[in-house]
């Protein structure tokens, strides 16, 4: 069977369906009109069925991932301990900024830290969000400059929204970063407004020798010239007199640094920090 050219194809052959079941062939071309007989009247009593109910419209789905909330637009605010018990650490959802020098052991202290919670524990260290970036890595030891300044930017609002996704699903965190009280670029501003004012910052301060010993120990863009890792530590001292608690841990080793981090902490909910 032929069709004119621009004519409408017939519909598939189904049962019920074709010229045996009343289909007009006529009823698909311009003009054609198909003429059927009147429809009856309905019988005396009928009632026509009732429309069917309307239903309200279904309210918007929340702004979710599967299960997981999205963090809110707001920053993280300051955790307000309960009066009838004493702020326990172990167990409050917080966000902990570690800062220190290269070698102060920052890193290390902060995955204790967060193995070894009563609660889910998120670790994030800029550093590795830093090197993310593969072809065209802004290498801050071949010099501080634009490029290096804006991956560090994107790396710290980056690691800013992984906070307060964290936190706003009941995850604590802890942050890492080499954050100098003397240049407000790579400093607390940032970190404030990209967390919140909830977020608690300690310092670790080691001696320089300590650092010094670290720091020969690494491999890679993470290890420093000497004269820099000096450099670097005599600028930290600046925290000195910030009012932020500063731990010397010399003489410590992780788990030790870890639970005096947790004194701090515990000092600090009961009595946030003004920074």
């Amino acid at each position: 069977m032929q069709h004119a050219v621009g004519s409408p194809l017939p519909p598939p052959h189904q049962p019920g369906h074709g010229p045996a079941a009343g289909w007009a062939p006529a009823a698909h071309h311009p003009g054609a009109q198909h003429q059927g007989p009147a429809p009856a009247p309905p019988p005396p009593g009928f009632t026509p069925p009732a429309a069917p109910a309307q239903h309200p419209p279904m309210p918007p789905a929340p702004d979710t991932t599967g299960h997981v909330p999205l963090p809110p637009g707001a920053p993280v605010a300051v955790p307000v301990p309960s009066p009838a018990t004493a702020p326990d650490p172990t167990t409050t959802t917080l966000a902990v900024l570690l800062i220190g020098p290269a070698g102060a052991g920052k890193t290390s202290v902060a995955k204790h830290w967060a193995d070894h919670r009563r609660v889910p524990t998120a670790h994030i260290s800029l550093d590795d969000v830093r090197e993310w970036v593969r072809s065209g890595f802004a290498d801050p030891q071949s010099g501080w400059n634009d490029h290096s300044e804006a991956q560090y930017r994107l790396a710290r609002r980056t690691c800013g929204f992984a906070a307060r996704n964290f936190l706003a699903n009941g995850i604590s965190c802890i942050l890492d970063d080499a954050v100098f009280p003397d240049r407000p670029v790579v400093g607390l501003g940032g970190w404030k407004r990209h967390v919140g004012p909830g977020l608690l910052p300690v310092v670790l301060l080691p001696g320089l020798d300590i650092v010094l010993e670290r720091n020969a120990e690494r491999s890679g863009n993470r290890r420093l010239t000497d004269e820099e890792v000096a450099r670097i530590h005599g600028r930290m001292a600046g925290w000195y007199g910030s009012g932020l608690p500063i731990i010397d841990n010399s003489q410590l080793d992780i788990p030790e640094t870890a639970r005096v981090l947790d004194d701090i902490l515990t000092r600090a909910i009961a009595s946030p920090p003004t920074w």
